[in-house]
């Protein structure tokens, strides 16, 4: 399969719409989140000068690194200006808008953080390059993305998806790029469903459809998608018959080597 092109546009498009839904259905993007920042916690110091999030979305990981570290100062960054509406003008933040892959990043920080975002960049080596140079000695490179079992069904029925990266990959470029690694670990979690339908709501709820931007439903598309999606049912301890959709997290955190 040829590498998938992002189209960051579409990317921002999608999520832009899907912002008030996200909140409510982003059910593993906000578990995701709160295990980030508990391995933050565990791995960082805990009183930080200046924060750099790439992608902060609806905010999962933001509230959390304001309400449970000292930060002096936070600098959000994501793809579209909607995003400032989640926060309140009074915090210490800035934003940063634009694709992080073509921006000039912050200097001086001392800790990058990012939540089921990295996924989305295409040259994810480039990207580790700016964050080194603008991380201070020591400073903290803290990540969750997601792995190649992510959203299989998907991929399986559609052959629409990213490209995701393993979790070998993702070692070999911060150990390239200038990191050494405190802590990578996997996860495989599967959400469950009444029906492929709602499989599909879910998506388009949580904005993942970005990568579909040149797919498009049809009502045979539709029906051959919910009947292709009876291979992946199977039945709760109840009995009750559920359709499972899989997620693939991938956490690290990094420490800019000296």
């Amino acid at each position: 399969m040829d590498k998938l092109q992002i189209d960051k546009a579409q990317v921002a498009l999608r999520f832009s719409q899907a912002g008030q839904s996200y909140t409510q259905h982003a059910i593993v993007q906000k578990q995701i989140a709160q295990q980030l920042f508990q391995l933050i916690k565990k791995y960082s110091h805990q009183r930080l000068n200046m924060v750099f999030e790439i992608g902060c979305g609806s905010g999962n990981l933001s509230h959390l690194l304001m309400g449970g570290l000292h930060i002096n100062s936070l600098i959000l960054n994501d793809l579209y200006v909607g995003v400032q509406q989640g926060f309140k003008m009074d915090q210490p933040i800035k934003f940063l808008i634009g694709d992080i892959e073509q921006l000039e990043f912050p200097k001086n920080i001392d800790l990058i953080a990012s939540s089921s975002v990295l996924q989305w960049i295409g040259d994810l080596s480039a990207v580790l390059q700016k964050a080194q140079s603008s991380l201070n000695l020591q400073g903290y490179l803290c990540f969750s993305t997601f792995g190649q079992q992510n959203l299989q069904e998907i991929k399986t029925l559609t052959g629409q998806g990213l490209d995701y990266l393993s979790i070998e990959d993702i070692q070999e470029k911060l150990l390239s790029n200038g990191f050494e690694i405190l802590h990578i670990s996997e996860q495989i979690e599967s959400l469950s469903f009444t029906h492929p339908k709602q499989v599909l709501q879910h998506l388009k709820a949580t904005g993942v459809t970005a990568t579909a931007s040149n797919y498009r439903w049809t009502k045979q598309s539709l029906q051959d998608f919910y009947q292709n999606y009876q291979q992946f049912l199977s039945q709760d301890e109840s009995g009750d018959e559920t359709y499972s959709l899989t997620y693939h997290p991938i956490y690290c955190i990094a420490r800019r080597m000296p």
